[in-house]
């Protein structure tokens, strides 16, 4: 892969991964515009540069929210930082409707990025998706069993390639009653196990088509990999900064506009 192509996409995974916009959709139609991609089901897409882009995403999200994460890593050795253990447990909750929907419709999931025109429809649905909140009166709970369940059901859909998995989740914890900020952080906690299994899964289809741990890894740590994950991470900070303050200002429904323009756009290319 070109050098600046790597960038771009590495730009675009960044943006998309963390702002409501989705991340899966924009990738998968920036490689479409670069001609990385290739209209149709069958095509197989760059398990090195996944995986790579997968480390820098990861990045951002732990150094933004570190503090959160001692605090949570602390909790395992402290029995008296009751919170702090209930939160890991709704967190591995909200983890398995995900890990279910990708496990009982894998074939549906992978097929669909092949497809540039439902894309940019599910790009429409994340619209649709972030005006939800703005037509319910705001919540004031702490996450709990209720709201876990209704957020990891929000990233379950959010497999689904142009559906934002940021302003899925974010959206249902919202809905649930969930106070907007409160939505927002564990929306991106919920980040670190769905990124780090999306890299673990793609880590093992490239160890069996490199045939070995090591040409895998060596397959991934190219100049333009590396240049596209160091951007995905440095972007993708940014990235995470813009939601939470959109989010402090209630203007989440902001990223709609977006999104339904995307969309539209999308559909009116590849229809054509």
């Amino acid at each position: 892969m070109e050098l600046w192509k790597a960038i771009v996409v590495g730009m675009v995974q960044g943006l998309a991964e963390f702002l409501p916009i989705s991340s899966s959709g924009h990738i998968v139609l920036t490689q479409y515009l670069l001609g990385i991609r290739e209209v149709g089901a069958e095509h197989q897409p760059d398990l090195g540069f996944e995986v790579i882009l997968h480390v820098g995403t990861l990045v951002s999200v732990l150094i933004f929210f570190r503090k959160s994460l001692w605090e949570l890593t602390k909790s395992l050795k402290d029995p008296a930082m009751v919170e702090e253990r209930k939160k890991i447990g709704w967190l591995a909750i909200a983890t398995l409707p995900a890990v279910a929907a990708a496990l009982l419709f894998k074939d549906f999931f992978d097929s669909a990025p092949g497809r540039p025109v439902m894309v940019s429809g599910f790009l429409i649905l994340t619209g649709l998706i972030l005006f939800v909140p703005r037509l319910v009166k705001s919540g004031s709970s702490e996450v709990g069993l209720k709201h876990s369940l209704m957020m990891g059901m929000g990233q379950a859909l959010a497999i689904l390639p142009g559906v934002s998995r940021s302003g899925s989740t974010i959206a249902a914890g919202m809905l649930s009653g969930v106070k907007a900020e409160r939505a927002a952080e564990f929306s991106f906690l919920m980040s670190i196990p769905a990124i780090a299994g999306g890299f673990v899964l793609t880590m093992k289809d490239r160890i069996e088509e490199m045939g070995s741990v090591g040409e895998a890894l060596k397959s991934c740590l190219t100049g333009p990999y590396l240049a596209g994950a160091l951007a995905a991470a440095v972007v993708g900070l940014f990235a995470i900064y813009l939601v939470m303050g959109a989010i402090r200002r209630g203007k989440l429904e902001y990223f709609s506009y977006y999104c339904f323009a995307a969309g539209i756009a999308g559909m009116i290319y590849w229809s054509s």
